[in-house]
């Protein structure tokens, strides 16, 4: 199903956890935003309307493998940087830095590799509202501050 690659500082107690092949679950949320009653336009018609929140997640499921090994590091330094950078109008690479000093800061992580085995998606988006609850929870984001606000409205149809 694929891998999910990080790491995290060595003297962050996690990784120790994550011996053996041990069940880890990662979870990934985001956009997510408060939903006001005063949005809904039956909220005039009948009263019968409460807060909620609106959100997108996913969770992976699998088995983590802890990974101490430098050239995967490196390797995943670089990758993980090079995504990043990509965008950049002048990108920054992992062997723009003195190679001694990258070399003391990888031995200060542990890489995890964690090989998926189950995906689990859920999208809560006013779909349970009908269309003029919806229109107005849209428009209520729409006019909010915030990128998570804009992005659940693009979410609601």
């Amino acid at each position: 199903m694929g891998q999910l690659e990080c790491h995290v500082a060595r003297n962050n107690p996690v990784w120790q956890r994550l011996q053996d092949g041990a069940r880890v679950l990662a979870v990934f949320q985001e956009p997510d935003a408060y939903i006001s009653p005063s949005w809904y336009k039956t909220k005039a018609e009948t009263g019968r309307v409460v807060p909620t929140w609106n959100y997108l997640a996913v969770h992976a499921e699998g088995r983590a493998r802890v990974i101490e090994d430098p050239n995967w590091l490196k390797h995943h330094l670089h990758r993980l940087t090079d995504q990043h950078e990509s965008d950049m109008d002048a990108p920054w690479s992992v062997d723009d830095a003195p190679k001694e000093f990258i070399e003391r800061l990888a031995q200060a992580i542990v890489g995890v590799e964690i090989n998926i085995e189950n995906l689990t998606g859920k999208l809560k988006a006013s779909q349970n509202q009908p269309e003029k609850n919806r229109t107005g929870v849209k428009a209520g984001l729409e006019a909010e501050d915030g990128p998570h606000n804009r992005a659940m409205a693009t979410l609601i149809s």
